[in-house]
């Protein structure tokens, strides 16, 4: 009888599950002996269940953290390691294959093509080279021309399941108050709140088979809105993917981001209205040398501002989403620009201010300088993030993340929002791209 494969999956409550779900759950060449998680805080210590599991794990699997890889490996008798998550560095990745190859096991990327689902409808997958290039504001652009050209659209969110797992296996969100039902976290409300308030139905969860099967159900067309800069997990029709001119190169230097560049049928050049003209042209050249055969859009990130006079000769907080800052090695975003553009006094630094998990977080990326992270994967870090803005001797606060945070805690100074939008500025545009290719 052939020895099973024993298996260890390091993830980030999103691709590792998937990739079990996809390639190993009913695979009997293999034992997927655990997971490990890392990234994203308080994601370890769980299980995935035996719902989700399936009949080979009548006990389910334990999640552990990263940092016990190495002793994993070698109390579990591990014969090989699958690295399933992303937005890291070459360089990250290679440092843990060595140290997988160092103890012993096999190292594996598996391709991101066998695990991608296939629909029954037409697939736009919008994804990017980097956190924080955009891609949000791109797919809503998509899900407005579908709209305008009658057909129902569903969006389909990379997994966020940073709770249980069991009870997010399959959600679906309809309105607002489906936030509040699915226990969601600051960042799961900044993915979804937008669509849903544009009309949209959006499904996210575990089980992406499942939530494809019934997406597929009240959709003409769907959207999977890519996170983390992660390949799609369903095959695409039309593969967009955002570039940012503001971080040149990056496409070629962190995984699975490079994938997504040389996977791309649609380029979209986003921000080039506050890019400097020779990084736009690197990454024109970039594309012109791994992939020239994709299509490229350029387009412009107009900044909106709630009301600019609250901003003008103020001392004030940038407020700016928690992934592009940290992982995603932004120096800064569209609050910054926004309290630049409306003549702000001062940005003042909050790291004096920053309490706990807060603390922790610039502690953790010390690179992130005079703006406040809006993190808030759990209750406890969301009452930091609300207790660091309010201790800050400030007369406003600019918020430059995609929902509303003043809505989910509460701030005791005057807020400000401020919002991308896209503006494509070449031709052909989304809507002919769409209308050729997919209607």
């Amino acid at each position: 009888m052939q020895t099973k494969k024993r298996v260890l999956i390091m993830g980030a409550a999103g691709r590792d599950f998937h990739n079990f779900n996809t390639y190993y759950r009913n695979n009997n060449a293999y034992d997927v002996v655990a997971f490990t998680a890392t990234q994203i805080p308080n994601i370890e210590g769980r299980k995935y269940p035996k719902s989700l599991a399936g009949e080979l794990y009548p006990n389910g699997i334990p999640i552990y953290p990263e940092e016990e890889l190495g002793k994993l490996i070698i109390e579990q008798k591990i014969d090989e390691v699958v690295f399933s998550y992303s937005d890291v560095s070459h360089e990250y990745v290679m440092h843990k294959a060595s140290e997988v190859l160092t103890k012993g096991a096999h190292f594996t990327l598996l391709n991101s093509a066998i695990t991608m689902l296939k629909s029954i409808k037409p697939i736009i997958s919008v994804c990017a080279v980097r956190t924080g290039c955009g891609k949000s504001q791109t797919t809503e652009r998509v899900a407005f021309i579908l709209k305008s050209l009658g057909k129902k659209t569903v969006v389909v969110r990379h997994p966020m399941p940073y709770g249980n797992l069991e009870a997010q296996a399959v959600q679906r969100f309809a309105n607002v108050d489906d936030l509040k039902k699915y226990d969601c976290t600051i960042g799961e409300q900044e993915e979804y709140e937008r669509h849903i308030s544009n009309g949209f139905i959006v499904y996210a969860g575990v089980d992406y088979e499942k939530i494809l099967r019934q997406a597929e159900t009240e959709a003409d067309v769907i959207i999977w809105d890519g996170g983390n800069n992660d390949t799609p997990f369903f095959k695409p029709d039309i593969e967009i993917v955002v570039v940012d001119p503001h971080r040149p190169g990056h496409e070629l230097r962190y995984h699975p981001d490079e994938v997504n560049f040389r996977r791309a049928s649609v380029f979209v050049v986003n921000k080039v209205n506050t890019a400097k003209s020779e990084n736009v042209e690197k990454i024109l050249a970039n594309i012109k040398k791994y992939n020239s055969a994709a299509t490229v859009i350029c387009a412009n990130s107009p900044i909106a501002i709630s009301d600019a006079q609250k901003i003008k000769g103020k001392r004030v907080v940038v407020v700016e989403d928690g992934p592009t800052l940290t992982h995603g090695e932004m120096k800064y975003g569209a609050g910054t620009i926004g309290a630049e553009n409306a003549g702000a006094s001062e940005i003042v630094d909050p790291k004096p201010y920053a309490v706990r998990s807060i603390k922790k977080t610039f502690e953790k990326y010390p690179f992130v300088e005079k703006i406040l992270p809006a993190m808030g994967y759990g209750a406890h870090q969301m009452k930091d993030l609300e207790e660091t803005i309010n201790a800050m001797p400030v007369d406003a606060v600019i918020i430059g993340t995609p929902i509303d945070l003043s809505r989910i805690i509460s701030i005791n100074k005057p807020t400000v929002r401020v919002s991308y939008t896209l503006e494509e500025t070449t031709k052909p545009d989304l809507l002919t791209i769409i209308k050729e290719r997919l209607v």
